[in-house]
């Protein structure tokens, strides 16, 4: 009876996200998109949150920089670390750790503010007033999501390399126009764009998660935490699954 129980609620909840997923679809394209709204999320999710992308990216570039040195150095290839730096950030950690601090800040954002809409009934009475609440809030929310993340992501990349160098000038003496030659001499075009594309699936499922836990919480006062807490975890995982999925099909497709 309990795996009953929890494969219906599983598959309502599919079934849930699914009718969420194209009532936002259906509404990309209705007529007056709220450009003023989008333009104000695009601020709030991207220029809101650089600061702590610097700081992540930074600590990134620095810490893995001084991991690495030591094991290189036993090799004698201490010259490798800024490429190998920056082909690892650029590929794989710099998308994967920005798209989750994203989703621990903005997810949890996006989840309590429409929760708190939810539980004092904003929402229902837009919905009264002829407003057209999917539109206005949820639209907006996840198509800034989508284009802001892979945005942040750039500037986390930039500066990692930035903290990979004075993390590398610690341990030797290696002056900047060297560092960054040697950064970007092994990078490849489909070392970029893999990860870049990457980035705008994490972005829609940050914004998604948040929107719809968010948009169906419950009346209480106490689903406004849950709300955010949820939004955190759930997009949390599905980043880490997008990401192990985006890698497998980059192997076989791009680097085979």
């Amino acid at each position: 009876m309990k795996t009953r129980s929890y494969l219906a609620a599983l598959l309502e909840e599919t079934g849930n996200q699914v009718e969420f997923f194209l009532d936002f679809s259906r509404n990309i394209f209705r007529n007056g998109f709220e450009w003023n709204e989008f333009v104000r999320q695009c601020y709030l999710i991207g220029y809101k949150s650089i600061g702590i992308v610097i700081l992540t990216g930074f600590i990134l570039g620095f810490v893995f920089t001084l991991q690495s040195l030591p094991t290189l150095k036993t090799f004698g290839a201490q010259n490798y670390v800024p490429s190998m730096v920056s082909i690892s950030v650029i590929r794989e950690i710099g998308p994967v750790i920005i798209g989750l601090i994203c989703a621990g800040k903005i997810a949890s954002s996006i989840g309590a503010e429409l929760g708190s809409m939810n539980v004092t009934e904003q929402i229902d009475a837009m919905e009264i007033s002829g407003a057209n609440p999917v539109q206005y809030l949820i639209v907006t929310r996840i198509l800034a999501c989508t284009v802001m993340i892979p945005v942040l992501t750039l500037i986390a990349d930039t500066i990692a390399l930035a903290g990979g160098y004075v993390g590398t000038n610690l341990s030797m003496d290696m002056n900047s126009r060297l560092y960054f030659s040697k950064s970007f001499h092994d990078i490849v075009f489909s070392d970029f764009f893999p990860a870049f594309i990457k980035t705008f699936l994490f972005g829609f499922t940050i914004g998604f998660i948040g929107c719809y836990k968010g948009y169906h919480s419950n009346k209480g006062t106490e689903s406004v935490g849950i709300a955010a807490n949820s939004a955190v975890v759930t997009a949390s995982i599905w980043i880490i699954m997008i990401d192990a999925i985006a890698v497998q099909i980059t192997n076989t497709f791009v680097y085979n």
